[in-house]
């Protein structure tokens, strides 16, 4: 049974929601925050030193990283579904789209969050990082422009990798902010698939 480790507050969301549309079986091992720290438990940390999450176990292997996490689950089960012919130029794009979710668009966002801990003495990062934000935010939303999905006219697991940006683009900057961002939430989060996650494990 493939197991989902996943940490309340992370981005395991992406992992779950992809082994649905595959139609896998899994099981969701949870475990919470401590509420003074926000750090994660030591159970977690047992799994993978780094105590991070998601985290997949499979076959006795231990993975973590969402985007190879994505790369594994369509090697080994996806039989050709959700990825490009890997000759073909969407396969580039599908590659670089899987690294770039958390290589450089979560970047800023993560910086948002943190430095908005530090009150008046993260004021002076604001605009650069306020400025990055829609930078990202507008580039991806223009990726979308006259299509359903990043690559191609079909779901791939770059759209699942990138599920997450997107979703915070619309949660904290509104529905109008980015009219691609939204209506792609809206075409994803209407999936059976993702219907199902939602009806295990919550919104």
């Amino acid at each position: 049974m493939i197991e989902v480790h996943h940490l309340n507050a992370s981005r395991s969301r992406r992992i779950t929601w992809l082994l649905e549309e595959l139609g896998l079986p899994y099981e969701v091992v949870c475990y919470q925050r401590d509420p003074v720290t926000n750090l994660a438990p030591p159970e977690l940390k047992a799994i993978h030193p780094l105590g991070k999450a998601p985290v997949l176990r499979d076959r006795g292997q231990v993975l973590i990283e969402s985007g190879a996490i994505v790369d594994y689950l369509l090697r080994r089960y996806g039989a050709g579904r959700f990825i490009p012919v890997p000759e073909s130029v969407d396969y580039d794009r599908y590659v670089q789209l899987l690294h770039y979710a958390e290589g450089s668009a979560m970047l800023p966002l993560l910086l948002k969050l943190y430095v908005g801990r530090l009150g008046a003495a993260g004021m002076p990062l604001h605009p650069r990082i306020e400025s990055e934000i829609q930078n990202h935010l507008g580039w991806l939303d223009s990726e979308l422009a006259g299509r359903a999905y990043f690559v191609g006219s079909e779901l791939t697991g770059a759209d699942v990798q990138l599920s997450f940006v997107a979703q915070i683009a619309v949660r904290f900057g509104g529905r109008e902010a980015f009219a691609n961002l939204t209506a792609f939430v809206d075409r994803i989060e209407a999936r059976p698939a993702y219907q199902r996650v939602v009806a295990r494990s919550g919104a």
